[in-house]
């Protein structure tokens, strides 16, 4: 512990015997502990151990973001390394009787169930393709025919079939719409479902 002189005293003391009379200057020192301070050595030791914990931290923060800059680095690496999966196509074989095929309406009407007409061999792939000819060659004409194309009619093909679903604003439209598709080569019969809206 460290003392510090608090007080000096100085005192002189007579003292007397039988034979003879002296005086004696005595002086008294008294210390006690500095309870209120500290030493320079216990400054020292924390002003140490405050800048130990302050590194340490800093530390940390540095080591942490390493971690996650190199754990980032890995996963991109690792996604970067995978082959691209090729997707599995599976085919399977020709049902007897085909699914009902059920085309949306817009939310005001109910939708319309058609069911393709059974097929004793089931459909053959030279039907499909010319199906789709059909079909694409109905929906380029629509593009190019100014007061049809804007109107979102869709038009569905199966064995020379054509299907017209949609809303037009008059009869004279949809009279329009069915003309045109049975101009297409290849198309037997048409159905048209395309209502007619004044909204």
């Amino acid at each position: 512990m460290a003392y510090d002189e608090q007080q000096t005293k100085k005192s002189r003391v007579v003292v007397e015997t039988p034979n003879t009379r002296r005086e004696v200057t005595r002086t008294e020192r008294d210390h006690s502990p500095n309870d209120g301070g500290s030493s320079a050595a216990s400054i020292a030791i924390v002003v140490i151990l405050a800048i130990g914990v302050v590194v340490l931290a800093v530390l940390l923060v540095i080591n942490k973001r390493a971690n996650d800059e190199a754990n980032a680095n890995q996963a991109a690496q690792q996604q970067a390394q995978q082959p691209a999966q090729q997707p599995v196509i599976v085919q399977q074989p020709a049902p007897q009787q085909q699914p009902p095929v059920v085309v949306q309406q817009p939310a005001t009407q109910p939708p319309i169930v058609v069911n393709p007409p059974a097929t004793s061999g089931g459909a053959t792939g030279s039907n499909v393709s010319e199906d789709t000819r059909i079909q694409g060659e109905i929906e380029k004409r629509m593009q190019k025919d100014a007061a049809l194309s804007s109107l979102g009619i869709t038009v569905s093909v199966l064995d020379g079939k054509a299907l017209l679903i949609g809303t037009v604003r008059s009869d004279q439209l949809k009279q329009q719409a069915e003309r045109l598709v049975r101009g297409v080569k290849g198309v037997k019969s048409v159905d048209n479902q395309i209502l007619v809206s004044s909204t």
